[in-house]
């Protein structure tokens, strides 16, 4: 009741109301994903009958005119093996990722490929030629987790918790090592992912506010 005595109508969300929003937002988040993934093979088919003519649109360090690659380069690949080893943990990190809203999604994806392709294009050796969703699935990783700790919201946290048990193991990948592997697109990858974390995250509302 309220001072005029009128019912105050409910604040918050019903449970039901929770539970079809996630349902909701795990259907929207496997769609997108799955044209995501689908497009990358695609691209990588059309790169394959073109010998590999595509991968020059990928990132090119230090050259300005790499920059437009890091637009193109998450979507491009060396060969299917390099695409097959992106493919499941991108479809399982970006589904978690994605299942908040495709919007907010969409927004930490760009960052994501902005951080990471500019790191890669400033810090790789001159003249190297980058290309790989690498950058995106550690990206993923660093959101997932660090939106946990930036909204505080219950089911982030065990998200994040649960992604950082399972592929705790890949932050290895962000450190100088391999040759051939690009260490620098993991590492701003992660980067980008806890950027994008903290610039989208949700900020709670105060009742009465």
């Amino acid at each position: 009741m309220n001072d005029s005595g009128a019912p105050v109508p409910p604040t918050g969300r019903s449970t039901r109301d929770r539970v079809v929003g996630l349902l909701s937002g795990a259907l929207g988040s496997a769609i997108v994903m799955t044209v995501l993934v689908s497009a990358m093979w695609a691209v990588e088919v059309v790169d394959y009958i073109e010998d590999g003519a595509l991968d020059r649109y990928g990132i090119l360090a230090h050259d300005p005119d790499g920059l437009p690659g890091i637009l193109f380069a998450p979507f491009l690949h060396d060969g299917f093996g390099h695409l097959m080893a992106n493919s499941v943990p991108l479809l399982i990190l970006g589904f978690i990722a994605a299942i908040r809203g495709i919007g907010r999604f969409l927004g930490a994806s760009l960052i994501i490929i902005l951080v990471s392709g500019a790191g890669v294009w400033l810090t790789s050796p001159p003249g190297t030629l980058t290309v790989g969703a690498s950058g995106l699935v550690f990206g993923y990783f660093g959101y997932v987790v660090a939106r946990g700790l930036f909204d505080r919201r219950a089911l982030d946290i065990l998200l994040g918790v649960v992604v950082a048990g399972l592929y705790y193991s890949i932050l290895w990948g962000a450190l100088p090592g391999e040759s051939g592997i690009s260490w620098q697109g993991h590492l701003f990858g992660l980067i980008g992912g806890v950027v994008a974390a903290w610039l989208l995250r949700r900020r709670a509302v105060r009742e009465g506010a």
